[in-house]
């Protein structure tokens, strides 16, 4: 009986996402203040983001600001390259860890101004004998009248023959940001 219910569960959400997803109302043009982006534009990002880690990672919180290139290819689907600087302050006084992230990724808006982003890239370690890190994220967050606000999985993972060597782990982030059209 319990096989049958978590189908039935599973069936039903899936239901439910892809109506929720392929749904679009009308809109008019006229009554519209903010209609969606017509596709094919340039903004830049200016961002600045914190971030949590779990209790058995050896980082206690991360900080950092980022620069953010977003090419919308059409109303919704956008490619992104980002950089900047990133901090991960380590618990119990063991080294914290500084790196520049140089990422590329995808936004994808299901739903207008609502987004889903991905990201993969490499962190690039300011420390001297610090070795380069990868860098995958991904995450959702909402775009209104130049301001955007996001959520994120931010995962890294490290040579183990780094001077600031750290077991694979990651952050939950919130990034703010303002973006200018170009």
């Amino acid at each position: 009986m319990k096989t049958i219910t978590r189908i039935l569960a599973t069936a039903a959400t899936a239901v439910a996402v892809f109506a929720t997803t392929t749904l679009q109302a009308q809109t008019m043009t006229e009554t519209d203040p903010n209609p969606a982006p017509k596709g094919m534009a340039f903004k830049v990002g200016v961002g600045v983001n914190g971030g949590l880690f779990r209790d058995k990672s050896p980082m206690d919180y991360a900080y950092g600001a980022d620069l953010k290139l977003q090419w919308d290819l059409t109303p919704y689907v956008a490619l992104t390259a980002s950089g900047g600087y990133t901090k991960l302050v380590a618990k119990n006084n063991a080294v914290d860890v500084d790196f520049i992230p140089a990422k590329g990724g995808v936004k994808v808006f299901p739903i207008k101004r609502m987004y889903l982003a991905t990201e993969a890239g490499a962190g690039f370690a300011i420390k001297d004998g610090a070795k380069t890190n990868f860098i995958y994220s991904g995450g959702f967050g909402y775009e209104f009248g130049g301001f955007d606000a996001g959520v994120r999985y931010e995962g890294y993972v490290n040579d183990s023959s780094s001077a600031s060597y750290f077991r694979k782990t990651g952050q939950y982030a919130l990034r703010l940001a303002y973006n200018f059209k170009l």
